[in-house]
């Protein structure tokens, strides 16, 4: 195990090729504040240099809101995303400490979708980023990596990616959820009944109980 100096790389730090996205940003984003304890304390359980974007993400932040709330990349934590990224991963991806699972969990969004890293359990392109949607309950590939993913959160066609689901007020909506919060839909979106968004009531629940259910349903928990 890596200790905290071993992790840490202020000359190199992915920090650097994160903020350069960041200038030139197409979407609106919002950087949390860290809590330094906290954040030492996520890139610790990571073991994951801050050479990298995702380790600088981690240890530099308290996680990345982007278009308004709606995407929420983890960091380390913050009152207003209260889930670092180890700490959310426990239970979900591996169950005890130091254990390495077959997946990484770093972002989601208010529709109780799920951006993993694939480490071998969700499909054949190991080190992609896959996506869980809520319309299919299956785990597709993005076919990129993470610093990719990162750089589309911030510069990609987000909308184009979330057409079929934005609706009219989604942004006042949104504003008064908290990052341990996504809106759960009825009928499911991944039945038929579902197919007219315009018709489909939404509530607000904890995220916990959102990717629980939504696993269970998918057959895989």
């Amino acid at each position: 195990m890596k200790s905290l100096k071993e992790l840490i790389d202020t000359a190199g730090s992915g920090w650097n090729l994160v903020e350069k996205w960041m200038k030139n940003a197409n979407n609106s984003y919002v950087i949390l504040p860290r809590h330094p304890k906290r954040a030492d304390e996520e890139l610790l359980r990571a073991q994951i240099s801050t050479k990298s974007p995702l380790g600088a993400i981690i240890h530099q932040t308290g996680g990345i809101l982007i278009d308004g709330g709606w995407l929420r990349i983890l960091g380390s934590g913050s009152p207003q995303l209260n889930r670092g990224i180890m700490d959310w991963n426990k239970g979900k991806s591996f169950e005890k400490e130091g254990e390495k699972g077959g997946f990484l969990l770093i972002a989601d969004d208010v529709l109780g979708g799920y951006f993993a890293i694939n480490a071998g359990t969700l499909g054949e392109e190991i080190g992609h980023v896959y996506y869980f949607a809520q319309d299919t309950l299956q785990w597709e590939s993005l076919e990129c990596g993470y610093s990719d993913f990162v750089y589309w959160a911030l510069n990609g066609d987000i909308r184009q990616f979330y057409e079929t689901f934005k609706w009219k007020g989604w942004t006042e909506d949104v504003s008064h959820l908290d990052g341990n919060q996504v809106f759960s839909f009825y009928p499911f979106l991944w039945t038929a009944q579902a197919s007219d968004f315009r018709k489909v009531d939404r509530k607000v629940v904890s995220i916990d109980e959102n990717y629980h259910l939504t696993m269970e349903l998918a057959g895989q928990k």
